[in-house]
C-alpha cells in the first residue's frame, strides 16, 4: 500500500487526439459530491518517472485545494522493481522540487485499467503494452501519453534517466511537471 500524501491512492493493486482529451466523469470541484478522477501514470520499472509523474501531480493537485476530487497512483508494465522505493536519483530531483515521491515499485494489472479514469504512459513502448492490456479487458480508460500535455514540442515521450546522470533526471522532472500541469488544467476543466 502506498503512503498517504495528499489526493489518495488506490487500495489495492488493482488514435491519440485533441478531441479525445476528455475526462470520462465531468469534476466540478466547488461541488462536494462530484465524482474524483483516477489518474495511473505508467512507465518501465515504476523506480523513476512514474513515481516522479505521481508525486508531481499529486503536489499540483495538493497545491490547488483539489486532493479530495483525486486518486493518483503510478504503476511499470515491468515487474522487476515491484516493492522498491523510486530510484535515489529521482527522489533527490523530486526533493529538490519540494515534490516527495512515498510510493513503492509495482506492476500494472487488468485491474487498473477497469479502475482508473486516465491511464498515462510515459513513452509509446509502454502505451502499446497499456493499449493491449485495455484491448484485452474492453477498458474504457482514457489511455494517453503524458507529453501530448507538453507546452513543448521536442517529442512526445518522456525519456528513461535511468541509465544517465544527474542531469537526465533534472530534464524528465521539467518535462514531467510542465506535462502534469496541463494534465490538471484538462482534467479541472472538464
Amino acid at each position: 500500500m502506498r503512503a498517504e500524501s495528499g489526493a489518495s491512492r488506490p487500495q489495492q493493486p488493482t488514435d491519440h487526439d485533441e478531441s479525445a482529451l476528455r475526462a470520462p466523469e465531468t469534476m466540478d470541484s466547488n461541488k462536494p459530491d462530484s465524482p474524483r478522477t483516477s489518474v495511473l501514470f505508467v512507465c518501465l520499472g515504476n523506480i523513476c518517472r512514474s513515481p516522479l509523474a505521481e508525486g508531481i501531480f499529486l503536489h499540483l493537485v495538493d497545491r490547488a485545494g483539489l486532493s479530495d476530487r483525486f486518486e493518483v497512483d503510478s504503476a511499470g508494465t515491468g515487474a522487476w522493481h515491484v516493492g522498491e522505493l523510486p530510484d535515489a536519483r529521482a527522489a533527490l530531483v523530486a526533493s529538490q522540487h519540494g515534490v516527495e515521491l512515498a510510493s513503492r515499485a509495482r506492476q500494472i494489472t487488468e485491474d487498473d485499467l477497469e479502475h482508473f479514469d486516465w491511464v498515462i504512459a510515459m513513452d509509446r513502448e509502454n502505451l502499446r503494452n497499456i493499449e493491449r492490456i485495455a484491448g484485452a479487458t474492453g477498458s474504457d480508460a482514457e489511455i494517453h501519453l503524458l507529453r501530448e500535455f507538453d507546452t513543448v514540442n521536442d517529442g512526445d515521450e518522456v525519456p528513461d534517466p535511468y541509465y544517465g546522470g544527474a542531469s537526465g533526471f533534472e530534464n524528465v522532472y521539467e518535462m514531467v511537471h510542465r506535462s502534469c500541469e496541463v494534465l490538471l488544467d484538462r482534467l479541472r476543466a472538464a
